[in-house]
């Protein structure tokens, strides 16, 4: 169980939080020592596209850690205030500078261990012309076989890649939910 105990002090008073189980609830919370505010901790939302141009994906090259220099789908932590298409959309512009055509949720991957919930959509190109961002080094199109797979960056970014090869060959796809250990 993913237990990330990160909070020391209270974001309302400054106070020390400590972790204990709350009245009326099932689970250790941080608590402020203080004030009392009840602190939760939930998991962060990771969104991002699979950019399609025929055939190839678009994967983006990382400049930053984690796993600075591999690869993997533009993606990054939604923002307050965002949708998830949107923040999608933004992360794709972001990373890749590529313009794009959202087409549906495509897969919704929990990553329970980190706290994270990774939500992809497939995308339709627009244009094979990228500028990407200070975070990528490059972005590229890749066909099925010449997808460095050795060498990407995230079990989320492969899982989704494979589902997508498949997908593309029997010509349907689904929305695909799946917990990554």
């Amino acid at each position: 169980m993913f237990t990330p105990r990160s909070i020391k002090h209270c974001k309302a008073c400054g106070g020390v939080a400590v972790y204990s189980v709350p009245a009326d609830d099932n689970r250790e919370r941080a608590t402020c020592t203080v004030c009392h505010t009840i602190h939760y901790e939930n998991p962060l939302n990771v969104v991002g596209t699979l950019p399609v141009w025929g055939d190839q994906v678009l994967l983006c090259r990382r400049n930053i850690e984690p796993r600075r220099g591999l690869w993997t789908l533009p993606a990054g932590f939604m923002e307050l205030g965002e949708t998830i298409a949107e923040g999608a959309l933004r992360e794709t512009v972001e990373e890749a500078g590529a313009h794009i055509e959202l087409q549906g949720l495509y897969t919704v991957l929990n990553v329970a261990r980190v706290g994270q919930v990774h939500l992809f959509y497939r995308a339709r190109l627009l244009d094979t012309e990228f500028a990407p961002g200070p975070e990528s080094i490059e972005a590229q199109l890749f066909h099925e076989d010449e997808v460095p797979w050795d060498e990407i960056a995230f079990r989320t970014t492969r899982e989704t890649l494979k589902r997508f090869f498949a997908d593309h060959r029997r010509g349907q796809f689904d929305v695909y939910v799946a917990d990554i250990a």
